[in-house]
């Protein structure tokens, strides 16, 4: 885990709304609690959340696209270059060693750090076994996550089921973000693999995305505000482990 991180950049607030009017309403509700947003396929493809990302990122805050790019390795590269440009903190790509490399590629020279998609936090052994995959859920995420520091790639998406494991595998600097993530007493709607802030942050991720149990919490700063205590609580018993 990275212990330089600050607190309130732990939590990523996903901003999964149709449109940036909305987007914005919430923002302005969360104030300075929070400092990082995550733009995702719904408001990117809605026309106006790249414009939104670019304005966040001029106005101080930090901002994960989340678009999960896979293709061939020029269309990666070049897309990953205009991700760049747009002044993001993050940026996902899936977890196979080509598309790695040419995203890798793209992001050369800017601040931009990748995320390596390992799997899905909605789908479980059934789910990989259906879509024809020859390995247990652990087992290929164990695989990308080592391919994904083999291409040099800033760190890992995946659920925080799995993070344990993984700090172990690919050591403290790879930087391990969780989505999956719902406070104690949150439904869990259609993620599968999942754990509460507090237990999450313990087990070793550096950032937690939260979409839902902000978004559509009755008061989202207060909702917020809660993850952020659990977080600190998280970092707290992290540092009765490690000592």
């Amino acid at each position: 885990m990275n212990d330089a991180i600050a607190l309130r950049d732990r939590l990523i607030v996903a901003l999964d709304f149709p449109d940036a009017r909305a987007a914005r309403a919430l923002i302005e509700r969360l104030g300075e609690t929070v400092s990082f947003y995550k733009i995702g396929m719904e408001l990117a493809y809605g026309g106006e959340g790249l414009a939104l990302a670019r304005a966040l990122a001029r106005e101080g805050k930090h901002v994960f696209i989340d678009l999960k790019l896979h293709d061939i390795p020029n269309t990666v590269t070049r897309a990953t270059e205009r991700l760049a440009q747009l002044g993001a903190t993050f940026a996902t790509v899936h977890g196979y060693p080509q598309t790695m490399a040419a995203a890798k590629k793209g992001a050369a020279g800017s601040d931009l750090k990748l995320l390596a998609v390992t799997v899905m936090t909605s789908y479980d052994d059934a789910d990989l076994k259906h879509a024809g995959y020859d390995f247990s859920l652990r087992d290929l995420i164990a695989r990308r996550a080592k391919q994904a520091q083999d291409a040099g790639i800033d760190g890992l998406i995946l659920s925080p089921e799995e993070a344990a494991a993984m700090r172990k595998l690919v050591g403290p600097r790879m930087l391990l973000v969780t989505p999956g993530v719902r406070p104690a007493g949150a439904a869990i709607g259609d993620q599968k693999r999942v754990m509460t802030p507090q237990r999450a942050i313990a087990a070793g991720a550096d950032y937690l995305v939260v979409g839902r149990p902000v978004t559509e919490a009755a008061d989202p700063l207060a909702a917020a505000r809660a993850i952020l205590c659990e977080i600190e609580n998280g970092l707290e018993a992290a540092g009765a482990q490690s000592g």
